[in-house]
Formats: C-alpha cells, structure tokens, sequence
C-alpha cells in the first residue's frame, strides 16, 4: 500500500479570517485554541466580528500576538448579553484554562477575617478564612494569618475579649491563664455580666469599623465618672484600656484620613516580570499588604496587566468601594460596571493624582518597585544555584523544578509524606503536597515503603493527567532524604511505573550524622559528597531542611487532629455543631456515652430519632 502522510492543520491569520463569515458584531468571549486544541487565549470583545478581524491581518501585531497567531488552528466563541457579561466569563476562563498567553495571577487565595461570633450570649472573636458561613459580624480581609493574630492580640488586651471555643467556654470551673494576664474578662466563670460583656463586644466592634476617636472620648468620660465615684479599679482599668488602644493606633502604621474602605494596588514593570503591591485599607486603618507576581510578557503594556489582574483578584472576593490604581485599566467603566454588579453597589476606581490618595498610591508603588527588584536579584542568585546544581550532579541541563521529598512519623503512628518545590523563583509553596500514608501492609517505622508509597501515588497521578509531560507538573530533579536504601526504593518505584528520564538523588547526613559532611547517592554511580564551602551544598541542605519543616508540620496538624478526636466523630450524622452542644451539655465524651436515652434527647439540636442512633452507637459497641 502506498505511503500516507497526515497534512498537518492549518494555523495562522488566514484560519481566523474564516470565522468572520458566521460572525456579528454581539459582545462576548472568543477562545484560540492550538492544533491539539489547547486553549491560547481567552479575550472579551465589546463586537466579536470587529475584534476577530484585527486578528486576521497579516502585519501590525506585537511579537507575543503575532505568535499566538501563528498557533492558533481553531477558535471558540460564546456571546453574551453585555460587555460587562463578557469581562466576569473571560475572567472565569481565564482562572480555569489558565491559557499560556494571557497575563496569569499565580497566587490566588483567600484572605482572613476576624469573626466576632453571633451564636453565644457571650461572643468569640476569632480569625476566619474561606465561606462565610458562620453566623457574626466579620471584619476584613487581612493581607495575612500574621496581620489577623498581631490585631486580636490587640484588641485581647483592649476588650478582654475571650477566644476559647465553645465547648471550652462551657467546661471551664475556672479562670484560664489569659484572664490572669489580663487578656480576658473570663466571662466563662462569671466574672463578668452578660451586659458588660456585650457592651465590650460592641466597643471592639466599633474598634474595628473604624469610630476610634469617638470610642477613645466615651472611655475617658466613663474613667472620670469611675474616679469621680471613687470606683478607683475600674478606672485603672479603663486607663488601661485607653493606653492599650492608644498603642494598637500607633501600631497600624499608615493609618490614612480621608480613606475609609479601599484597595490600593500599585503595579511595576522590569524586564519582562511585574509586581503587582495591594494595600488593604479598611476602617481607615491599614490592615497589611501583599504583593503578587503575575505572568506577563515582555510586550504587554500597564493597563492590559491591571485589568487582567482586577478581573482574577476579584473574582472570589468582595471588591471595597473604592479601588485607587498606579496605572489606569483598558476599560475602567466597564471594570468598575462588573465589580459594582458583583458587590451590589457602588465601586469606584480611581487613579488618584494628588493629596492623600496619591500618598498611598505613591507607597505601595514604591513598595512593587522594591519587591520585584529583590525578586529578580534572588532569581538571578537561584539560576546560579540550579546551574551549579545542574553541574555538581552531571545533569542534562539546569533543573527548572525540583521536588525534595521526606517523611514524618513518631514510631510510624500518624506518618506523613511531604513534597516541596524550587524552581528559578525560589521555593513555590503553593505546589507543596502532604501525603497522608495509607499503607496498611506497611510495618509502622518502614521509611522505604512510606517512600515508595508517595512517589507511586505521585507519578500515578502525573502519568494519569499529563501523560505527554506538557505543563511544568513534572520535575527535573528529585532530592530524596535518605542513603542506598531509599535511592534503591525510588528506583524500583520508577521502573514499575515506567519512568526513566527523571533524574534522582539521594541525599544522607554522612559521617557522624554531621551538616557539611553530606553524602549524595544516585543509581548505579559511586556515593560522592561536596566540599563543605560549596554553595550547591548549603542549598541541597536549605532544600532539604525546608521539606523536613514541611514534613514535621504536616506531622503535627496531623497528630494534633487525632490527639482532639472524639468517638462522637464517627457518629452519622452528629457533625460539629451537634457535637459540641452534646459536649457542652454532658462535658466529655465518655459521659456521652454512659448518658441513657431520655438524657440524650434532652439536648438541644437532638431529635429522638439521633438521641436513639446516639445511644445505638454506644451501646451496640460497648
């Protein structure tokens, strides 16, 4: 039979020219897709028609545009009612496909809060991340977990406000060691009434919507009418309180005026990366800052960037009224039309030129600037490294992922397996993975089968989703924490899974367990160590020692999860509410489960049918 040869697809402007036949001029969403029909792009377009047929001509396009083009062998189109329709969808597929030419943020998210509870007589005030679910007034975001804890600690000394969980609140017999140091009232025994209680909820409350001035002013009226009555300890204590807020305001730092409610976001561009600075300004109080480092390319402008970034940062959180920009966007109407339907009421953005607005501009500018200058200064320091790497170990060429792997187990009991990942940006925390061992057959302490067992589930998965190895998942290098036995353990895993081409090393403590005395193993190849100076050497050791922090930690939350299990978890049906009000009620789970029927069915939220399912479950077992 002759010889058949497959034409390969058509791709460029003259594919799309096509499309414009059975297009109009409606608003919405077109996607270009490869000859494997990978997603390139995803773009809106006020007139889909007009759009498309600047994508048809030959000439006039950026270096970046005019290869996509050249790519492009299919496209997809959707069309909406409006262009503010358009922006939110090619902001979600932007988030979904992630398309390699268009500006990406990386690190997505959710911010804390702080909750102060609205489901007990006496409120908790806590830090909250993820669905607001829970009942109570929240306050945020914070730029960080550590912005959250330094402002409760705050306002702990200032309200005396408690931070026990319930079922703590309803065991205590006693005060707990934070009313002694004077960071609670201890309302839990009654050393304080419910109404002076609630009058500090409120007071925090307005702390935190920013009335500090007039709350300041009520303090010192009640101080002077507390001294004026000779109730000498209570106006010591309120003096405290007033000092204590006095140095919380000092504390916040930028603490702007004229800005109740807004994001300030600053973007710098230098060569060929960008920092984007975002400001969280509410109640007139700075409430931290973090800055993002989106995927860009060299041709991209400022106002493409922000607006790709507003859309993404927005899309799962709640925009402020107002959102003060360094740079203007492509369609700021348009953009503060999506964001205010999203919110349900009014979002401004603004590229303030002048006064106390531009100031924080201004800041958080200076802020990007700095930040991607130590960035870029750290990858160049990273490149080296990974090239050194690359010629310490006889490696093909520079790794651009590396995936450091360890274990953590106490006698085998509570085993986790950790993986943490470096690349030219440094260590990328959000590609880490814990491992829960599940291993049944396993002998507790076993670190080879522990071993085999998380790089199997690993590449089972990597070989089930990107068999052709086309997105950045898969590694260049494994760093294993272990000698000849674990290097011997990864091979075998690596044949049975069929792959060949991942390079692999082993890395032991060396003579007397000693750190600069490491050795390095690799399959079939004598064991061969550093010279102690050897900068490759001291970052094998900070690969090595962040995935044993990694390990250790996931280590902990696991064992501190089983330590706080109780038998009511493996009740149907009985999840956290239902169980701290049994717990609240009965005080421990054993007296759960001597409890008879009648007892059960007492407690509020159990119905007879769960007080009988309750009771089933204890006494079938016991």
């Amino acid at each position: 039979m002759p010889e058949t040869t497959e034409t390969p697809p058509e791709t460029g402007h003259e594919v799309i020219h096509g499309y414009l036949k059975t297009l109009d001029n409606s608003p919405g969403v077109y996607r270009m897709l490869d000859a494997q029909s990978r997603v390139l792009y995803v773009g809106k377009a006020r007139a889909l028609k007009r759009r498309v047929s600047n994508y048809a001509k030959p000439t006039g396009h950026s270096p970046r545009i005019a290869r996509m083009i050249r790519e492009t062998a299919s496209m997809m189109f959707l069309t909406t009612r409006t262009e503010t329709e358009a922006l939110l969808l090619e902001q979600n597929l932007i988030k979904q496909l992630k398309p390699r030419y268009n500006v990406l943020l990386r690190d997505d998210k959710s911010f804390p809060n702080i909750l102060v509870s609205g489901t007990h007589a006496f409120p908790q005030l806590k830090k909250h991340r993820g669905a607001k679910t829970e009942k109570g007034a929240y306050f945020g975001p914070f730029a960080s977990a550590g912005a959250v804890n330094r402002t409760l600690n705050q306002l702990q000394k200032v309200f005396l406000l408690r931070n026990c969980t319930d079922a703590v609140f309803e065991s205590r017999t006693r005060p707990c060691l934070l009313y002694q140091i004077k960071r609670c009232s201890a309302p839990c025994v009654g050393h304080i009434s419910k109404e002076e209680y609630a009058a500090a909820v409120a007071d925090a409350m307005r702390f935190l919507k920013g009335d500090t001035t007039d709350l300041q002013a009520q303090l010192a009226r009640d101080m002077a009418e507390a001294s004026e009555a000779m109730e000498f300890e209570r106006a010591a204590a309120l003096r405290d309180r007033i000092r204590a807020l006095t140095n919380v305001q000092s504390a916040q730092g930028i603490n702007p005026r004229g800005v109740t409610e807004a994001d300030v976001i600053a973007l710098h561009m230098e060569g060929g990366q960008a920092c984007v600075q975002v400001f969280f300004i509410r109640a007139n109080q700075n409430w931290g800052n973090k800055d993002y480092y989106p995927r860009v390319g060299a041709d991209i402008d400022e106002p493409e960037v922000l607006e790709a970034f507003l859309g993404q940062f927005y899309d799962q959180k709640d925009p402020p009224k107002q959102i003060l920009l360094s740079h203007p966007v492509e369609n700021p109407d348009l953009m503060a039309d999506a964001l205010s339907q999203k919110l349900g009421r009014k979002v401004e953005i603004l590229v303030p030129q002048r006064g106390e607005k531009a100031e924080l501009v201004d800041g958080a500018l200076r802020n990007a600037r700095e930040s991607l200058a130590r960035r870029m200064a750290e990858g160049q320091a990273q490149t080296k490294l990974l090239d050194g790497l690359a010629e310490a170990f006889d490696l093909d060429a520079p790794p651009k992922r590396v995936e450091v792997y360890d274990n953590s187990h106490i006698q085998g009991a509570h085993a986790v397996g950790a993986m943490i990942v470096a690349g030219p940006e440094g260590f990328l925390k959000s590609q880490y993975r814990k491992f829960n061992i599940r291993g049944d057959d396993l002998t507790p302490g076993d670190d080879f089968g522990m071993m085999k067992e998380v790089l199997t589930r690993r590449f089972q998965r990597l070989l089930k989703e990107d068999p052709d190895r086309e997105s950045e998942a898969w590694p260049d290098l494994l760093l294993i924490d272990g000698g000849a036995g674990q290097v011997s353990a990864v091979q075998e895993i690596m044949d049975e899974l069929g792959v060949d081409d991942v390079p692999f090393i082993g890395v032991a403590k060396g003579i007397d367990r000693d750190q600069g005395k490491e050795e390095f193993h690799r399959p079939g190849q004598p064991v061969m160590a550093l010279k102690r100076n050897d900068p490759v050497l001291y970052f094998v050791q900070r690969l090595r020692d962040e995935a044993h922090r990694f390990a250790i930690g996931a280590h902990r939350a696991k064992r501190s999860k089983a330590v706080s299990a109780t038998p009511l978890d493996d009740i149907p049906g009985v999840g956290a509410t239902r169980k701290r009000a049994l717990l609240a009620h009965f005080g421990s789970a054993k007296a759960v489960s001597r409890a008879n029927l009648a007892d059960l069915k007492a407690v509020e939220g159990v119905s007879a049918a769960m007080a009988q399912k309750i009771y089933d479950f204890f006494h079938e077992r016991g």
